[in-house]
């Protein structure tokens, strides 16, 4: 029986959740926030970084210098400051146009995923298509560019285009970091496959493209570009990490939320990364020795995002694309959606509480247990992951039209 829906069908279902997407985000648009960014569930910074990114007129992202009265801007990584940089040429001094010039741009990404993942995984798209993860977060920032750089890379290795697959993460990278990570499953992959040479190319391609992008910022402005790593390595535990809640119970010595416990901070959760990552990965090796190693980029994310400081509302859009990839079971999918959903509404029920007093939104508590909840249904995924055998991918260069 053919599983494979025709592509219209999957562009519809994606027109559909985008649509919502937007409609979630239109009480935010125009007007003063005065709170509703938070008591509307509309909250979305493709609205104040226009301004707190100084993006007015004509200022260079990294070349030329912020404001010294507005403290620093340039926080995000080339591509990303530069994709935000022309969406603000296109604005013409105008926060509405800015929002909506970023709306088209992170709309294309969704389409170009979506494609990806219809000419490798048929039916499976859906998962990305029909998420409500993607009508939430979809325009909260800019991470779409980044997941649309990995899910191409995913697709250029599974065509055994290795070279193209390593440019393609490197510019993910030089949008958002994450994609880094996948190099890793990729080349463990081919040097499985004993090619070593592919290996070596996709790897090198990573890197050279990465190189490129960056060289020239770090050469002419290393003090601008910089900015992005500083900012990071001194950023505190962020509201929806596992280490924020740990700051919240106080963990044996100082809590983990002071800047002081920062270096500790970035230590133990890099640590915590590579040791979870090497157990997971033999736990697999033990279970099913011959599993395709490019799958291991699914418990490789869970485990980032588990273990780091930071765990940004939209970066469950990084894990979309490899539920149709790597483990589709619609279980574990629609748990994982509703805990991601019931985070979204108790965390900004939560500002709105913080921001305006004990009568509106929701106290910390409801959050806490969201976070852990989705913590622990992230947990059961990469159980999954381990236990169970790699399904093949519908389909690959054949889906229907």
């Amino acid at each position: 029986m053919d599983r494979t829906p025709s592509l219209a069908l999957v562009l519809v279902l994606l027109a559909g959740t985008l649509g919502v997407g937007i409609a979630v985000k239109q009480p935010c648009v125009t007007g003063p926030w005065d709170g509703r960014q938070y008591t509307h569930l509309c909250y979305t910074d493709l609205i104040p970084l226009y301004a707190t990114e100084h993006l007015q007129g004509n200022r260079l992202p990294y070349v030329d210098e912020c404001p010294a009265s507005d403290g620093q801007c340039d926080e995000y990584p080339v591509l990303t400051m530069y994709a935000m940089r022309g969406a603000a040429w296109l604005a013409h001094g105008n926060t509405t146009g800015f929002y909506i010039a970023n709306v088209g741009l992170l709309i294309l990404c969704a389409i170009a995923i979506a494609l990806c993942l219809f000419f490798v995984g048929g039916y499976r798209a859906i998962y990305f298509v029909v998420a409500p993860t993607l009508a939430i977060y979809a325009f909260v920032n800019w991470d779409l560019i980044a997941v649309a750089f990995a899910t191409g890379a995913t697709v250029a290795y599974l065509r055994k285009r290795d070279g193209s697959s390593g440019v393609l993460l490197g510019l993910g990278t030089a949008a958002k970091l994450y994609p880094a990570l996948l190099v890793v499953p990729f080349v463990l992959g081919r040097l499985r496959d004993g090619k070593r040479r592919e290996a070596i190319r996709l790897a090198v391609g990573a890197v050279v493209s990465w190189v490129l992008v960056n060289l020239p910022f770090a050469a002419l402005a290393p003090k601008g570009w910089l900015v992005f790593f500083r900012f990071n390595s001194a950023r505190l535990a962020d509201w929806d990490s596992l280490w924020f809640i740990g700051c919240q119970t106080r963990l044996p010595g100082e809590r983990v939320c002071l800047p002081s416990s920062v270096p500790f901070v970035n230590a133990a959760s890099a640590l915590g990364f590579v040791v979870l990552s090497v157990f997971v990965w033999r736990a697999k090796m033990r279970r099913n020795p011959h599993f395709e190693r490019w799958t291991f980029g699914l418990p490789m994310l869970i485990l980032f995002l588990l273990s780091n400081k930071v765990y940004s509302p939209q970066y469950s859009l990084w894990l979309l694309p490899w539920f149709a990839l790597a483990l589709p079971d619609w279980r574990l999918f629609a748990a994982f959606e509703a805990a991601d959903a019931g985070v979204f509404v108790t965390r900004f029920l939560f500002f709105a509480h913080l921001t305006q007093g004990s009568e509106a939104g929701l106290p910390y508590w409801p959050f806490e247990v969201a976070l852990l909840v989705r913590a622990v249904i992230l947990v059961v995924c990469v159980t999954a992951w381990v236990i169970r055998r790699s399904e093949p991918l519908p389909v690959i260069g054949q889906a229907r039209l």
